[in-house]
């Protein structure tokens, strides 16, 4: 069996399930039906930008082992309708007790607990899994980030759940290429993108596609050395996930399958690995 491919999906805010017209509706749908109905995994793990665990030291890492979850709405400001969401999904003990064991033997502090799914997994995953359409019908995951902009933590945990793929466990792992809050108000309406969008998403674009892995990581790295990066992410968090996957991805190429640049963010989405060839 060919190891499952790995995902960056750019998730978008709160608004992205119900923003229908937004350009990134039928991609996240597209990609969304090429894992339930190509790949069709046993189960998918995820890593969301929004979850970093807080009052914990920046090495350790929670696994939820929950078989049921609610959702939290981590956001404020939006019409009553968004605080009603709901997405279902069913856990797995067992897998998440299997991932606390691979992150064990790549010396990754690690415990399991009861944790919500948040919007960066429940948003966009509305939009690729639409219960009614193309229902999520396998086991789901979710395992944070380390609380730290480091990279190379981010590819070891990578590195340490890639054995899943072999599997057919997808791992998807969600943020945005380009994230900054604060100057969406100045770029929002405006014509043309900040400039930065454009500029770190494309130097962005050309480190993930790097052919060779040891020179992927280390452009992924200079890409943060950037003059435009903080300015592309005043936090790191939305753009750990992608060292997530490219850790993940090990050897396998990744591909942008799609990207928009809009006001201060950017919407590329990315696939690493091979799609099963239809028979």
């Amino acid at each position: 069996m060919p190891k499952a491919p790995v995902y960056f999906f750019s998730h978008g805010g709160p608004d992205v399930q119900y923003n229908t017209t937004h350009p990134v509706y039928p991609i996240l749908q597209s990609i969304g039906k090429e894992i339930t109905q190509k790949v069709k995994p046993s189960a998918v793990v995820v890593f969301s930008a929004h979850w970093q665990p807080e009052n914990v030291g920046p090495d350790e890492i929670h696994v939820n082992n929950a078989e049921k979850t609610d959702l939290i709405y981590d956001f404020y400001g939006f019409p009553p309708h968004f605080y009603k969401a709901t997405f279902p999904s069913t856990g797995s003990p067992s897998l998440a007790s299997h991932i606390i064991s691979l992150l064990a033997k790549s010396n990754i502090r690690a415990r399991g607990l009861s944790r919500g799914l948040d919007h960066g997994v429940f948003s966009g995953f509305n939009v690729a899994f639409p219960p009614a359409s193309n229902p999520l019908a396998v086991p789901l995951v979710q395992v944070s980030l380390f609380n730290s902009e480091n990279p190379q933590a981010h590819f070891l945990l990578g590195e340490a759940v890639q054995s899943l793929r072999e599997q057919n466990i997808v791992i998807i792992c969600t943020g945005m290429t380009v994230h900054n809050l604060r100057d969406m108000r100045l770029a929002f309406g405006q014509p043309q993108p900040m400039p930065y969008a454009v500029s770190f998403d494309n130097a962005l674009k050309e480190a993930v596609e790097q052919p060779d892995a040891e020179k992927r990581k280390e452009e992924m790295v200079r890409v943060l050395k950037r003059p435009d990066a903080r300015q592309a992410h005043p936090w790191m968090d939305h753009l750990m996930p992608l060292y997530v996957a490219v850790g993940a991805a090990g050897g396998d190429r990744g591909r942008q399958t799609w990207t928009m640049h809009e006001a201060s963010f950017a919407w590329a989405q990315y696939r690493f690995g091979e799609l099963p060839e239809e028979k």
